[in-house]
């Protein structure tokens, strides 16, 4: 198969409720370093579209031209040998202007650039997918990725909890929290029952958990084994954590459904800037004085929804020493 160096340019589109948005929006800014409402990003960074909750597809980029002609043209050069391969037009909605293509022009466009690729189309059992979509008035086109919902595999634990994060949020949440995982160690030491533990496991993150009531501490295990996969879960309060971590990850205990105090909530936040240098907190409260008492300074925020609640997702950074 013949094909271009690649200059390492990503599209990624994505897929989001309207009560979805703002933790959408938030996680963009942490893995991308803004956020769009087109529900396009353009990026050099190589993800895995399946870490994302709301990515739907990723093109790894191939060729571009701001003729579609001219994109047709440079195809030609594409020559797949015994491999076979499929041209798929990516559906993105809410495009006006140049960037809406109707259906069957979609078809039509999908047809041409199939016989300008030297080689066999297979529609059912392709070797090699490739995506094709206009954006901005310039087309692209390259190797196409379906972001699989592994979240949605882990909605069914064999130990629930009614108040623990969404699977969806929680992996919003370890995203959030760890945008880039090499090098990076993560504790969620209020962890329950596993919930973001698991999330980021599955992505390969070297998180570790801990939680002040045994019986979650056992759910959490059995959670973690239940889906293959492998991670360290101890008993104890958060002020025995004695390691460092570069980020905590923190679903604060409420007063709604436990008797965890003002104090008990500051105690915790305090604890975490003794042994991490950033903190993701999942609250329904209002912690703003706490955070800043604490040590942190917030840097970034969103509003999730959950049924019929709602948690405050709040981004610190530990304040350097005076």
């Amino acid at each position: 198969m013949t094909l271009p160096t690649l200059d390492n340019e990503f599209i990624y589109t994505y897929a989001y409720t309207p009560d979805e948005e703002a933790l959408c929006f938030l996680e963009m800014r942490a893995l991308f370093g803004e956020d769009t409402s087109r529900k396009i990003v353009k990026s050099q960074r190589s993800l895995d579209p399946s870490r994302s909750p709301f990515i739907k597809e990723r093109i790894e980029v191939l060729y571009e031209d701001d003729q579609l002609d001219g994109l047709i043209e440079q195809l030609k050069a594409i020559h797949m040998g015994q491999q076979r391969f499929k041209v798929l037009f990516v559906k993105i909605n809410g495009l006006s202007g140049t960037d809406k293509v109707e259906y069957q022009e979609k078809r039509s466009i999908e047809h041409r650039i199939g016989q300008a690729i030297e080689g066999t189309a297979d529609m059912h059992e392709p070797d090699v997918i490739f995506g094709l979509m206009p954006l901005g008035g310039r087309w692209y086109f390259g190797y196409y990725t379906a972001a699989e919902a592994i979240w949605f595999k882990h909605l069914k634990k064999p130990r629930q909890y009614s108040t623990a994060l969404s699977t969806k949020v929680a992996r919003a949440v370890a995203n959030i929290a760890v945008p880039k995982i090499s090098g990076v160690r993560a504790i969620d030491p209020c962890c329950g029952i596993g919930t973001v533990l698991v999330e980021g496991l599955s992505m390969g993150m070297d998180i570790v958990g801990r939680d002040l009531n045994p019986l979650v501490v056992d759910g959490s295990i059995e959670n973690i084994a239940h889906f293959g996969l492998s991670g360290e879960v101890g008993h104890g309060p958060i002020s025995d954590v004695s390691s460092h971590y570069d980020v905590a990850i923190i679903d604060m205990p409420y007063n709604l459904f436990t008797s965890t105090s003002s104090a008990d909530q500051l105690s915790i936040l305090t604890h975490a800037a003794d042994f991490a240098d950033k903190m993701v907190l999942a609250t329904m409260d209002n912690l703003d004085p706490m955070i800043d008492a604490a040590g942190f300074d917030i840097i970034d925020r969103c509003i999730a929804k959950k049924a019929g609640f709602t948690r405050e997702i709040v981004v610190c950074l530990k304040r350097p020493a005076q």
